[in-house]
């Protein structure tokens, strides 16, 4: 088994849920890391889900702040991550390990 130490997402988030990441076929992923920064002046909240399962439901941003998540979550084969802020001044950085 190969096992690949990755980022997953490096993207502004859209106002609507837009895919951030799909496992790839015959792959296994741990998620190790989320960072979700707020560029704005203004607060901000985001919306993560793995698997369709709300990981973070509308968290607040304060304005120039960054929020750093540690984890452990597991994917199975072709599960994503998906999110959505409601501001496009929010950017999510995803890490984890891809296991093939």
């Amino acid at each position: 088994m190969a096992t690949t130490t990755k980022a997953l997402a490096r993207t502004a988030a859209a106002t609507s849920s837009t895919t951030l990441y799909t496992v790839p076929s015959s792959t296994t992923t741990v998620v190790t890391n989320i960072v979700v920064t707020n560029s704005a002046s203004s607060a901000a909240t985001f919306t993560i889900t793995l698997d369709s399962v709300d990981l973070f439901k509308d968290v607040a941003l304060a304005a120039n702040t960054t929020a750093m998540f540690d984890l452990k979550q597991v994917l199975a084969t072709t599960k994503i991550i998906a999110g959505l802020a409601s501001a496009t001044t929010v950017r999510f950085h995803i890490s984890g390990v891809e296991i093939a």
